[in-house]
């Protein structure tokens, strides 16, 4: 079955994620959590937290492509350190891929932002040591300003 998404479906998911507690929105082209690749369009506003995290399985690079507004990749060490920063946009870099095992947070740059990231599946949520330990986790005190520093935070900052 072919999976047309259109400007129109693009404007829904930035309007999903303005109207989302979290300010993000997901929308997955691939039907089961189990699938072997998947496939997901987000969507997010600058008033999101995406915390820093890693994929520490051997096979689960990430591939990050914005269609739409600006993401910055933000890059770091096992201290927390920025070692790289990346725009993302249609007018950047439109594409990034992440190698396993790699801290990785994205700063959202512009409202109405539409990204689609491909990963290596299934889906397994996120287990808490692939999570950043010198980053808040989302929702605790200190998570906005975190947010806040990452969208300016240059490399060898922390």
């Amino acid at each position: 079955m072919l999976k047309i998404i259109s400007n129109q479906d693009f404007d829904t998911f930035a309007q999903n994620a303005k109207d989302a507690p979290r300010k993000r929105s997901h929308h997955n082209l691939h039907e089961q959590l189990d699938a072997g690749v998947q496939r997901l369009f987000i969507s997010t506003e600058p008033e999101t937290y995406m915390r820093p995290h890693r994929h520490s399985e051997e096979h689960k690079w990430e591939l990050f492509l914005v269609l739409k507004g600006q993401l910055d990749l933000l890059i770091f060490d096992d201290e927390g350190n920025v070692t790289e920063r990346h725009s993302l946009s249609p007018e950047t870099n439109r594409a990034i891929e992440i190698p396993p095992g790699t801290w990785h947070g994205y700063a959202c740059m512009q409202s109405g932002t539409v990204g689609l990231e491909i990963k290596e599946g299934a889906y397994i949520p996120t287990p808490q040591e692939d999570f950043a330990p010198w980053s808040p986790a989302e929702g605790e005190d200190g998570a906005n300003d975190y947010r806040d520093w990452m969208s300016t935070a240059q490399p060898n900052t922390k």
